[in-house]
């Protein structure tokens, strides 16, 4: 796989200021209580895998330094199945939408609202895509993007079509052995 390497990506991972809530605040109650639900470990790292493009081992090293919970055989193998190299990985063309996981997992908001409390008055509508509310609303809400909260790193759409097309090139490859 292509891997990137990109230490400000990564460094805006670890720190939950990726512009993406759900991931954002996955990453914070990582860091703040050393654990998180399951659900939000499949997204943070298939954020990380494929949005980011960023190795899975650096993931992995991550949780292994935060949770505590942390199991060698567990840890390596739920990296491996979310950026699908694994040997009972999940389909690589499977990239969660951090977008709709926020909305489907934290439909009130109370989660992200606990983890990113600048974002606490923002509507529910806008809380897992701040960056659709109008200047009005984020003013109103006291927030500016890039400034008391990040802007996307990545553009969605466009990170998931990267990934896609780096597995592919990765499978004509394989095919073409």
């Amino acid at each position: 796989m292509p891997w990137r390497k990109d230490k400000n990506a990564f460094d805006a991972w670890t720190k939950g200021q990726t512009g993406y809530p759900m991931v954002d605040a996955g990453m914070r109650q990582l860091w703040q209580t050393g654990w998180m639900h399951n659900r939000v470990r499949m997204i943070v790292a298939s954020f990380l895998t494929k949005h980011l493009l960023l190795p899975w081992q650096d993931g992995e090293a991550w949780f292994w330094d935060t949770l505590v919970d942390a199991d060698p055989a567990n840890n390596a193998a739920s990296w491996q199945w979310t950026a699908g190299s694994g040997a009972d990985a999940a389909p690589y063309f499977r990239v969660f939408n951090p977008i709709s996981q926020g909305s489907k997992f934290d439909e009130t908001g109370d989660y992200v609202r606990r983890f990113c409390p600048e974002l606490k008055d923002l509507p529910d509508k806008y809380l897992h895509a701040p960056w659709e509310a109008s200047e009005e609303i984020l003013n109103k809400a006291g927030i500016q993007l890039g400034k008391t909260y990040p802007k996307p790193i990545v553009d969605h759409s466009g990170a998931r079509q990267r990934a896609l097309d780096a597995y592919d090139t990765l499978k004509e490859k394989r095919d073409a052995a």
